[in-house]
């Protein structure tokens, strides 16, 4: 059973009602400038820290409800946001695509029916759901078997073509191809668990006879293993897809379980390997092989699945940074607005929805910040979260970033681990970001006198051990901030709290233990 101390449950009861009850006023209004200026010299000691010598460091805090400014400094210098990119990216698709969106893949028929028989092909349409499974291609399957059809004489054909043929980002590194969280990008595609990382498959390893056992989730044949694994006393095993291809490769030892997400080569084609196993267990016989190509029109619609709502698919998306849900909805949003799935398309929608929204300094190059051409401003960040509180969806879209100290998964996220035992634990909404040095932590914080603030912090190009615990600590002061009172420096609690297993980086890159 979890405790909970009081604190933190009348601290997370202020915050609920502070971000549900709209503009707020200070408790104590006596001398609205000594809490600032108190701040204002806290974060100045905070950002002092040697890590940043030679570092980069853009932090802003301001009022939600009046948008009075409360510390600022290189408020309005591009830096490299990493994650924070997704704050744009989930805000954009909302407004563009609606919390009611939902992605849909078909099974179309092309060719006479004639009895059980289809004489033609049969196509699997995908519109960029990345929250199918193995078991709904099963699923749909089952449907065309219900649907009287045993034999299908010509081919399997998978139908991505509402997203362009384009599937990794224009600067993204060569070397995370075949990472899971750099995964290709297609409106048809997979995912092997319900964090929904679409466009891999989970190999896993144990030790079982003297013999290394390799298995996938989902069961699969779609890629080629070549296991040179041994068992040996410790586990040190290295999973990787060679780049370009289908064959995963396992050296090291084994000696406990062990498991790697990899992304595949080709998500539709992923797909489709999955339906035709899946068709094949239903007794649907599929004479012709698979290929890529378009459903051609009037093909007449055989089974249908549709996807959660995109309100639901926030949650997983933001509390776990997933850079595939982000990349999707860029290209789902140029679909909409543009008639075109493609990267450049949804990057103008989001870009324009930043800039109707008074964001000025941006420069975005990908959905989920993994570019470092990405570009934005701490102020641009702060701006944003300023603008959209007016939003009807704001809280649905709120309630979906990671928050501080709470242990469990889908509401702490890639915090959960962070400021526990904190003023700042169950009270930070806020979105995380990491590259290899770059880290960012954008969100929301309710004062100690019941005032919503917004922040965004960026630090970038620090050499040598992660200052992730300088945002935190930032982020604990803001939960102690007041305005008439001082915060009394023997009892400030401006220490991180972070889990020391945390290590330099956010949940999402450290999939197979930490999250």
């Amino acid at each position: 059973m979890r405790r909970t101390s009081a604190s933190l449950v009348a601290g997370a009861l202020v915050a609920a009602l502070a971000w549900t009850s709209g503009p707020s006023s200070p408790a104590n209004a006596l001398d609205p400038t000594a809490g600032v200026a108190d701040l204002g010299q806290d974060i100045n000691k905070i950002l002092s820290d040697s890590r940043l010598t030679v570092a980069r460091a853009g932090v802003v805090v301001k009022s939600a409800s009046t948008g009075e400014e409360l510390y600022s400094t290189d408020a309005g210098k591009l830096m490299t946001p990493a994650s924070n990119t997704k704050l744009f990216t989930s805000a954009a698709a909302v407004e563009t695509l609606g919390l009611d969106h939902r992605f849909t893949t078909s099974v179309l028929a092309s060719g006479r029916r004639a009895g059980s028989a289809l004489a033609g092909d049969l196509v699997l349409r995908g519109t960029g759901d990345p929250t199918m499974l193995a078991e709904d291609y099963d699923a749909l399957a089952a449907e065309v078997a219900a649907a009287g059809v045993k034999v299908v004489t010509g081919r399997l054909v998978a139908d991505d073509t509402w997203f362009d043929g384009q599937r990794l980002g224009n600067d993204w590194s060569w070397d995370d191809e075949t990472a899971y969280y750099a995964a290709p990008i297609s409106a048809l595609t997979a995912s092997p668990d319900r964090d929904y990382d679409a466009g891999s498959v989970i190999v896993s390893v144990s030790a079982a006879d003297g013999q290394v056992k390799v298995t996938t989730t989902p069961e699969t044949d779609y890629l080629t293993i070549v296991n040179k694994a041994t068992v040996g006393s410790e586990t040190d095993v290295l999973i990787e897809r060679q780049h370009g291809s289908r064959t995963v490769v396992i050296t090291g030892t084994v000696a406990d379980p062990y498991q790697e997400w990899v992304a595949v080569d080709d998500p539709a084609a992923y797909a489709a390997s999955l339906f035709r196993a899946a068709l094949t267990r239903h007794g649907v016989k599929v004479l012709g092989r698979t290929v890529a190509g378009a459903a051609p029109e009037g093909a007449a619609v055989l089974a249908e699945h549709r996807s959660m709502t995109l309100g639901e698919l926030l949650v997983p998306f933001m509390k776990l940074s997933n850079n595939i849900h982000a990349e999707i909805l860029t290209k789902a949003m140029g679909r909409k607005v543009a008639g075109q799935g493609t990267w450049s398309a949804g990057l103008k929608v989001a870009t324009d929805f930043a800039k109707a929204n008074g964001v000025q300094v941006i420069n975005m190059r990908d959905g989920s910040g993994l570019s470092r051409r990405d570009g934005f401003s701490p102020g641009s960040i702060a701006q944003l979260l300023t603008a959209v509180r007016a939003k009807p969806w704001f809280k649905t879209w709120y309630d979906s970033l990671p928050v501080a100290g709470n242990a469990d998964r889908f509401v702490g996220g890639t915090l959960r681990s962070r400021m526990r035992n904190t003023p700042a634990a169950n009270n930070v909404h806020a979105k995380t970001g990491s590259l290899t040095g770059v880290t960012s932590l954008s969100g929301y914080v309710t004062s100690a006198d019941g005032e919503p603030l917004v922040f965004s912090i960026m630090l970038n190009q620090y050499l040598s051990g992660s200052p992730k615990d300088i945002e935190d600590k930032i982020a604990v002061r803001l939960a102690q901030f007041s305005r008439a009172n001082p915060v009394d420096a023997a009892t400030a609690e401006l220490r991180s709290a972070q889990d020391p297993s945390a290590g330099d980086l956010e949940c999402s890159w450290l999939k197979p233990a930490q999250c």
